[in-house]
């Protein structure tokens, strides 16, 4: 049985898990509160954050956007321009790629996200592809950059923080140029005023800030697109990409929690588990099972905004007194299910091993 913190005079660890670096980018960024999860739309101040450099103050009414390269019509829009193409606005749920690498044995040295790392907002803004096919890019572009206004190093490397999608992946997927989020202006630290969102990829390729659109005849080679968010077995791996999102389910936890453990208490009464599942690409969840006293059980689901957005469910509980070690485990239209232990990567990228979540009851 593990400690118990509810227990008078009940003791903490003494030796610290993380280092002081990553301590610091856990104070610059934050996660999700996982206790409203219940939320369909995840209130803009708890949606997940992460930057990897300062945040650019940008001035709205001189903001423009351009498209360069190899195109045979480039050309330049103010926002106050973009604004005025076809308007959507839709619910689209997005996830750190790092997110679950505190869980990852041994830990790779960086943002140390456990299970926050996700939010849904509805973001609006409009289409992109019609606005690079205005640009009519040349027949052999191999790839669209897109470059924030966020500069700093990386291992020593100065750069814009730059993403790339090929043609293929902008016929395929329904990318956003994004100025809105829940109904207000983009925030400065969610990527005011101009951003693209990627729906049912990792949060890094929805480039904040974005200044520019480049069409290449060759593939990009930047920084954050082939240093890093690559699945590496080892150092020397030169790896695959990380794009799509992983299939995925966290619960609400129940209760009330202890301060520092975040370990819950409860009475022992019957209760209802709530939480949200999703998976990449647009695939719909097919199954949430929930691990109650030793067994995996069904879990109802009930629904879902939209294509790209979460799923919730939910299932019925009777707490009875103890220690109970609860889990949540989805799977995919595709066949895809979450793992019991996380696939290792040096990067700790895309690790959807199962929540766990220990409850007390008396």
């Amino acid at each position: 049985m593990k400690d118990n913190p509810f227990l008078p005079g009940a003791a903490r660890a003494d030796v610290p898990e993380f280092t002081r670096d990553e301590l610091g980018l856990a104070y610059r960024n934050s996660g999700a509160l996982l206790e409203l999860l219940t939320c369909d739309i995840t209130p803009t101040g708890t949606h997940y954050l992460l930057n990897h450099f300062d945040v650019p103050v940008i001035a709205p009414e001189t903001h423009s956007l351009t498209l360069e390269g190899a195109f045979r019509a480039p050309y330049s829009l103010t926002l106050a321009e973009i604004m005025a193409q076809p308007q959507i606005t839709r619910p689209v749920t997005l996830e750190c790629a790092g997110n679950g690498r505190a869980g990852m044995d041994p830990r790779p040295l960086s943002m140390p996200w456990m299970y926050e790392a996700i939010g849904t907002s509805e973001w609006t803004g409009t289409p992109l592809a019609p606005l690079i096919e205005r640009a009519r890019p040349k027949g052999s572009v191999q790839d669209f950059t897109f470059i924030g206004a966020d500069f700093g190093y990386d291992k020593g490397v100065p750069h814009f923080y730059g993403r790339s999608l090929t043609p293929q992946d902008m016929a395929e997927l329904e990318v956003m140029l994004v100025w809105g989020m829940n109904g207000a202006p983009l925030l400065p630290q969610h990527g005011a005023p101009l951003r693209i969102i990627v729906p049912g990829w990792y949060g890094m390729a929805s480039v904040k800030w974005l200044t520019t659109i480049t069409a290449l005849e060759e593939r990009y080679t930047g920084f954050q697109q082939v240093e890093t968010y690559r699945f590496r077995a080892h150092p020397d791996d030169p790896g695959t990409p990380v794009n799509r999102i992983h299939v995925k389910s966290l619960m609400k936890p129940p209760g009330v929690p202890d301060w520092f453990t975040r370990a819950r208490w409860m009475e022992a009464e019957r209760v209802t588990l709530q939480g949200r599942a999703w998976s990449g690409a647009g695939v719909p969840i097919e199954q949430v099972e929930v691990l109650l006293d030793g067994e995996w059980r069904a879990a109802e689901l009930t629904g879902r905004a939209d294509t790209y957005a979460w799923t919730g469910w939910q299932i019925d509980w009777d707490a009875t007194p103890g220690q109970h070690d609860l889990a949540c485990r989805a799977t995919d239209a595709e066949g895809n299910a979450q793992p019991l232990v996380p696939d290792y990567n040096t990067g700790g990228f895309a690790n959807n091993v199962v929540q766990r979540v220990t409850v007390y009851v008396t």
